[in-house]
């Protein structure tokens, strides 16, 4: 069953509705997802709002010389917090989607695309009993699992998962495929990039020069 269309065209939507099937796939596979990362930015983001709220309401109320003390300071703290939760979203967060645990082992899951590259990259780190950590960066375009209609298809995915990744693969063994493509329907990622970056049709004896056969048989004439 597929998902309700976006706008396929579209990379944040792309990206955000991978993001966003990752954690429940994984969470179906009996991972203990940990939302740490979540509650700190959410915390730091609700005291932010509340410290302008509350200056608000007390500027409001009794008005500019009785509070201009507590707004020197409130002001300052408004924006260490909202410091604070920049430097989390960057240097503590870095893009992370999903953190969780299997059998003792942690998982933690990174997304980014590239400007004008459908091309969907994740990095798995895994860490099993405080051993080294074990890092693995995938890439896969996003027509892999997105139809022609803008509809997320989960299995492909799940596939593809499954199948890069061994921790995932020993909970989801079912979707594990050996020798998995790169791409759907046959197209690699790297011609998946040529493809979105190619801005002119190619003639067709142009494609036929280009092919390793054609340019064989040009230099035999």
């Amino acid at each position: 069953m597929s998902s309700p269309k976006i706008a396929k065209y579209s990379l944040s939507e792309l990206k955000n509705t991978t993001d966003d099937v990752l954690p429940t796939y994984l969470n179906s596979l009996k991972f203990t997802q940990s939302h740490l990362l979540t509650d700190v930015r959410l915390a730091l983001g609700y005291t932010a709002v509340t410290i302008a709220g509350i200056l608000f309401y007390a500027d409001w109320k009794l008005g500019w010389d009785a509070t201009k003390a507590a707004t020197f300071w409130a002001v300052i703290a408004y924006f260490t917090i909202n410091s604070v939760l920049t430097v989390w979203i960057w240097l503590v967060e870095k893009g992370k989607v999903y953190t969780g645990e299997l059998n003792g082992t942690l998982l933690s899951i990174a997304s980014s695309v590239t400007k004008h590259t459908p091309i969907y990259n994740i990095t798995v780190k895994t860490n099993k009993d405080g051993a080294e950590t074990e890092t693995l960066k995938l890439s896969a375009p996003f027509t892999r699992w997105f139809d022609q209609d803008g509809c997320f298809v989960a299995k492909p995915f799940q596939q593809w998962l499954a199948s890069e990744v061994s921790l995932i693969g020993q909970a989801d063994p079912k979707n594990k495929v050996s020798g998995i493509e790169n791409g759907h329907g046959g197209v690699s990622v790297a011609e998946a990039v040529v493809i979105q970056q190619t801005d002119k049709p190619v003639r067709a004896g142009e494609r036929e020069a280009s092919t390793p056969g054609a340019r064989s048989r040009k230099g035999k004439k």
